[in-house]
């Protein structure tokens, strides 16, 4: 009898919800299920493992659902001729993308480019255009450098329509990270309409504005905090067109969205996936049809450690993995070396060669939204929704995104979750591990490129308290 007959042949008793749960706690060594293995996010919401099958409510797939997630890398040196040299390395690597990150962004976290059309081109001399994704990191100089890069373009006579593009604008990213306009809030709000005619009669197809989390992600913010001030951006990216006198339906899929994964895999895709049913449920409030959300995912820099700076590939590795199947069109690895310096060509190389691991031999792209019918999975993303759309009520209360910074609600709300993270970790009730957790006896050295870390420009006037990248290890005192 072959062994496929003698399974056919086995019969298993069937174990109810209540009956796993009794069998599961007589392996717990007298703790209880709720102790042992439920835990809580930074928001409060229960994770239980184990919970019956639920019906998929309505998670979308990446937008091109039928092919590998975009492999991001970030082009980010100051000095625009290595840049070029990283860039060309990375596309001939295996790199689908490039996200090219200006000084001054406020994640940037001390590198990037300088803000002007001589360094993007420098930067992209030579590269192979057709194909491949670009994207504009948010910065000060965002509206500006729409016009560098399609000027670029041009001259390089590349079809715009034959690469993906995403210009980054989101002047709420940029009020949070650097508490600088040059402008006042009311004089933005007046001039971004004009702004938006111009760039609609480019006719340049792709992501024009943005919603990017990150900014809050790596201040502090909790997943829903996170999720709420996305969608108030995102409302009020879609007000603006109304003011430009753009229909809504022709204004959302120029809207995307850039937000952060961590180490927690289950919680950062059930934040993609609210996401996406987040971004659906405005657009039905509007009266249009929904358009797939657009989404940018980027690994969280606020889980980098600078000790033992090898435990942040496996960090890394968990998060892009996390990004991938819940649904992220394009992902970006920060080099595990970041917190050190600028990274090197085998930093950059391990975080390319991540993605070609899970693409190219663990093919975890392969199933479109694999958490679907997931009873944990699905209530965690339900429980985040709800959460996430009081903060964004709670945000449109306030005025929206621009006017609850400039009162400081939003940056007190995310202090107060950093400072009740930071206790967890000080408490020992939560761990890094190599920092707080089985440190080393004696740290490697780290090899990083000549590149000193630089201040934001003082350019801009100061309306608000900025909401700076802090590390975990930054934030429990654990010194470098």
């Amino acid at each position: 009898m072959d062994a496929a007959a003698l399974f056919s042949q086995v019969s298993f008793p069937d174990v109810d919800q209540a009956g796993w749960r009794a069998l599961a706690e007589k392996t717990l060594a007298g703790e209880t299920y709720e102790d042992a293995l439920v835990s809580r996010t930074d928001d409060g919401l229960r994770i239980d493992p184990h919970l019956p099958a639920a019906p998929d409510a309505g998670s979308w797939p990446r937008v091109a659902a039928d092919e590998p997630w975009v492999v991001t890398q970030r082009v980010d040196d100051p000095d625009p001729r290595r840049a070029n040299r990283q860039a060309i390395e990375d596309v001939e690597g295996g790199a689908t993308g490039l996200s090219l990150v200006f000084e001054g962004a406020p994640n940037a976290f001390g590198f990037g480019l300088h803000a002007d059309p001589k360094s993007l081109a420098a930067a992209l001399d030579g590269v192979p255009l057709d194909g491949l994704h670009l994207r504009i990191d948010v910065h000060p100089a965002s509206r500006a450098s729409v016009d560098w890069l399609i000027a670029i373009l041009a001259a390089r006579r590349t079809d715009p329509a034959r690469i993906g593009l995403a210009f980054g604008i989101d002047p709420g990213a940029i009020f949070a990270g650097t508490g600088r306009l040059r402008m006042s809030v009311e004089a933005l709000r007046a001039s971004m309409p004009q702004s938006l005619v111009h760039f609609f009669a480019m006719d340049v197809p792709g992501v024009l504005l943005e919603a990017d989390g990150r900014v809050f992600h790596n201040a502090g913010a909790t997943e829903a905090q996170e999720l709420g001030v996305m969608l108030a951006t995102a409302v009020s990216h879609l007000r603006m067109f109304e003011e430009a006198r753009q229909p809504l339906v022709y204004g959302a899929p120029h809207i995307g969205f850039a937000l952060s994964v961590d180490q927690d895999q289950f919680l950062s895709m059930a934040k993609i996936r609210a996401l996406r049913r987040l971004w659906a449920r405005v657009q039905e409030a509007c009266g249009i049809d929904p358009v797939q959300a657009a989404i940018h995912a980027e690994t969280s820099y606020r889980m980098l450690a600078w000790k033992d700076a090898e435990t942040n590939i496996l960090r890394c590795t968990i998060a892009a993995f996390a990004a991938g199947v819940g649904g992220a069109d394009t992902v970006s690895i920060l080099p595990h070396s970041l917190p050190h310096g600028l990274p090197d060509a085998f930093a950059r190389r391990v975080a390319r060669n991540t993605h070609a691991i899970l693409v190219g031999e663990s093919h975890v792209d392969h199933v479109a939204d694999p958490a679907a019918g997931s009873g944990s999975v699905e209530a965690l993303t339900g429980a985040l929704c709800e959460r996430a759309w009081a903060e964004f009520q709670r945000i449109e209360t306030e005025g929206g995104v621009l006017d609850s910074l400039l009162s400081g609600a939003i940056q007190e709300r995310i202090a107060e979750a950093r400072r009740t993270r930071a206790a967890g970790y000080q408490s020992g009730a939560r761990a890094v591990i190599g920092t707080t957790k089985f440190p080393a006896a004696s740290e490697r050295p780290v090899a990083v490129l000549a590149a000193e870390r630089r201040a934001a420009p003082d350019d801009g006037i100061v309306f608000c308290r900025p909401l700076p990248a802090t590390r975990i290890d930054e934030t429990i005192g654990s010194p470098a």
